[in-house]
């Protein structure tokens, strides 16, 4: 796709036709993990693998919706925040007319108050918008990584196993795809303050959104149809935005 015809596709009409595609998917992961009827504390090693199988390319395919609907958004940068007055003992301290030493305490560490207030329900975590950093297994190369040839007994496909971080995981999902628009906001606000703070020469997290080489949960032959979805989301926010020429 040349210059000008980037400059003239419509970006909405590509997220919106994709966005339905995967809340089809999300709806089919919500009954495979049994949130339709509540969820399930467990569920065979199995179905846990099945879920996994859909879950991570919706996962990138998803995030690259929301790089493509946060291109045009301007955000301006954060303030940054005021530096902490010290406090009358700091500032003792660093005169050094104040030394603090440690006191050891003994059983008096183990009392702890009772808590009275009600159990908070957990927040459900915010949508990843960043790829997973690859894994790469250096000592493996050089041959330091004692792997064990014999007496390995596969994984037992009927063990029950967690079933509550891919049930939040699906959830977040399910939640990206309902508010893609805030999440794009959400994304142009980490940029502004990754770049505010690369101009300031600070230390920050340099993990890009979308990683080098192919997405998280990529095949080389499609199977399911999100597989087809994962390549037309991932080959569009590889494309040029128009003000970059």
């Amino acid at each position: 796709m040349t210059a000008a015809q980037t400059h003239m596709f419509d970006w909405t009409p590509a997220v919106a036709r994709n966005r339905t595609e995967l809340l089809r998917i999300v709806a089919v992961l919500v009954f495979m993990a049994g949130l339709d009827e509540g969820g399930n504390d467990t569920m065979p090693r199995r179905a846990w693998r099945k879920i996994v199988r859909l879950l991570r390319p919706a996962e990138a395919a998803v995030r690259r919706l929301i790089v493509i609907a946060a291109r045009g958004i301007a955000v301006a940068p954060p303030k940054p925040r005021p530096e902490r007055a010290p406090t009358g003992i700091e500032r003792l301290q660093a005169k050094g007319l104040l030394t603090i030493r440690e006191i050891d305490l003994g059983l008096a560490r183990f009392w702890r108050p009772e808590d009275t207030a009600p159990e908070k329900t957990p927040r459900l975590p915010a949508f990843a918008l960043a790829d997973a950093a690859r894994r790469f297994d250096t000592l493996a190369w050089d041959g330091k990584r004692p792997f064990p040839k014999d007496g390995v007994a596969p994984a037992d496909d009927d063990e029950e196993v967690d079933a509550a971080p891919v049930s939040r995981r699906i959830r977040a999902l399910r939640r990206a795809l309902d508010d893609i628009d805030g999440h794009a906001l959400r994304l142009a606000r980490r940029e502004a303050r990754r770049d505010l703070a690369l101009k300031a020469m600070q230390a920050v997290n340099r993990r890009k959104t979308l990683r080098l080489g192919h997405p998280p949960g990529h095949r080389r032959r499609p199977v399911f149809p999100v597989d087809e979805l994962l390549r037309d989301c991932h080959a569009l926010a590889r494309l040029k935005p128009p003000d970059t020429g």
